[in-house]
C-alpha cells in the first residue's frame, strides 16, 4: 500500500467547514504587490531591500548558536546555506533580507506565557532538555527567536512579492506549552497566527509540511482553527511515535522513491489549493525524505527533492497565491552536503521567480 489516509471521514467534515472561508477569487501573481500586502503595518526585518527585484531570501548570522561537542543537530547548515548561494551565484547579498528577533507579543499569538518565561529565563528543567534534544543556554534562546522571526518576516515579505525563502525554520515539533524534537518554538505556527491577527478578515493559511516527520506541533496548535489548513506528507513508522490530527495526514511507507512520493503531493496539493484558496502558503521543504538522512527511511534523491519544491511553488504561484519557505529538517555529518541539499528550495525558487516574470 504506498499511502494511508489517517481518518479520512473526519478530515473531509473539517475540510467542508474550512470551504466556507474559500469564496474570494484568488488574486494574480501581477496583482500580488498592489493588493495582497496592504494590511501588513511594516517589515519585522533589522534590513529590509524593497529596491531589489530579485527572489528575497531572508537569513540571520545569528540563526546558530554553540553546542556540545559532536551534538547530532548539525547547526553549521545554517550559514554554509548562504555561503553556497552565494558562493554559485545563485543569489547576491542584494537580495538578503535580515529579520527581527521575534518579540515575546509575537511568540505569544502561540506559546503559553508560562512556557515562554521558563524558556527565555532559563527554567528548563533536565527532563524537557531532553525532550528538545537541547541543553538549554541564552544562546539557543536568541537563535530560535531569530528563526522565528526569519519566518515571519519570509511571510510578510511573501505576501508583498509572491515569494520568499528563508534559510532556516520548519520548527514544526514545538506545542503551545512545551519544545520537542529539536524544535523549541513553533516558526510556522507563530508566522501563520501573527498574520491573520492583523488582517480583516483573517487570511487564510495552507501549510504544506513535507518533512519527512509529521508536524505534530503545528497540526495541535491549529486543529480548531478554520482558516489554517495544515497539510502534512510524512513517513507514518518515523518520528513523533504519537501523531497529531492534521486537516490532511499522508502517512508514507519507508523506503518510498522519488516517482511515488512526487505523484503523492501531486495528487492532492491543486485539489487543496482549489478548495481552501488559501491566501497565503508556508511550505515546510524539509529535505529529510532523502535516503543518505541519517533520521529520514524514505529514499528520495537530490533531483527528486528539487522537482519537489519546484513542483510546489509553481504549482503555488502559478494560482497567484503568495509562498514563503522554510528549510525544515535534514541530518546528515556532512555538513556541506547538508547545506547545499537545503538550498535546493532558493535554487528551486529562483527558478520559479524567473520563469513566472515575478
Amino acid at each position: 500500500m504506498l499511502h494511508s489516509y489517517s481518518g479520512l471521514t473526519s478530515v473531509r467534515e473539517m475540510t467542508c467547514i474550512k470551504l466556507i472561508f474559500s469564496q474570494r477569487p484568488c488574486l494574480k501573481v501581477g496583482r500580488l504587490v498592489a493588493a495582497a500586502f496592504t494590511s501588513c503595518r511594516r517589515f519585522h526585518g533589522e534590513l529590509v531591500t524593497r529596491e531589489s527585484g530579485a527572489l528575497p531570501i531572508i537569513h540571520h548570522s545569528k540563526y546558530v548558536c554553540d553546542l556540545p561537542p559532536n551534538h547530532r543537530f548539525p547547526m553549521g547548515k545554517f550559514p554554509r546555506v548562504l555561503h553556497f548561494l552565494i558562493k554559485d551565484q545563485v543569489i547576491t547579498e542584494k537580495q538578503v533580507w535580515v529579520p527581527e528577533i521575534a518579540s515575546k507579543d509575537i511568540l505569544g499569538c502561540v506559546h503559553t506565557a508560562e512556557y515562554l518565561d521558563s524558556f527565555i529565563n532559563g527554567k528548563i528543567n533536565e527532563q524537557e532538555q531532553r525532550r528538545t534534544g537541547f541543553p538549554w543556554s541564552e544562546g539557543l534562546v536568541r537563535r530560535c527567536r531569530y528563526e522565528t522571526g526569519g519566518t515571519v518576516l519570509a511571510a510578510e515579505v511573501a505576501l508583498q512579492r509572491g515569494l520568499a525563502c528563508s534559510t532556516a525554520g520548519g520548527t514544526h515539533h514545538a506545542f503551545p506549552s512545551y519544545g520537542s524534537g529539536f524544535c523549541l518554538l513553533n516558526d510556522l505556527a507563530v508566522a501563520a497566527k501573527y498574520l491573520m491577527g492583523i488582517s480583516s478578515p483573517k487570511r487564510r493559511i495552507l501549510i504544506v509540511d513535507l518533512d519527512v516527520h509529521q508536524g505534530d506541533g503545528t497540526a495541535f496548535i491549529f486543529k480548531d482553527e478554520p482558516c489554517v489548513f495544515t497539510f502534512s506528507v510524512h513517513c507514518g513508522k518515523n518520528f513523533p511515535l504519537r501523531k497529531q490530527q492534521s486537516d490532511l495526514d499522508i502517512s508514507v511507507e519507508d523506503g518510498l522513491e522519488d516517482k511515488e512520493y512526487l505523484s503523492t503531493v501531486a495528487a492532492h496539493l491543486p485539489w487543496l489549493l482549489e478548495t481552501f484558496r488559501p491566501d497565503l502558503v508556508l511550505y515546510d521543504a524539509g529535505v529529510d525524505p532523502h535516503w543518505e538522512d541519517e533520521l529520514g527511511r524514505l529514499r528520495l534523491t537530490d533531483q527528486g527533492l528539487y522537482q519537489r519544491d519546484l513542483y510546489v511553488m509553481k504549482t503555488v504561484v502559478s494560482r497567484g497565491v503568495p509562498v514563503a519557505t522554510v528549510i525544515g529538517g535534514g541530518y546528515t555529518k556532512d555538513i556541506d552536503k547538508l547545506a547545499l541539499r537545503h538550498s535546493m528550495v532558493h535554487r528551486a525558487a529562483t527558478q520559479v521567480w524567473r520563469e513566472c516574470g515575478m
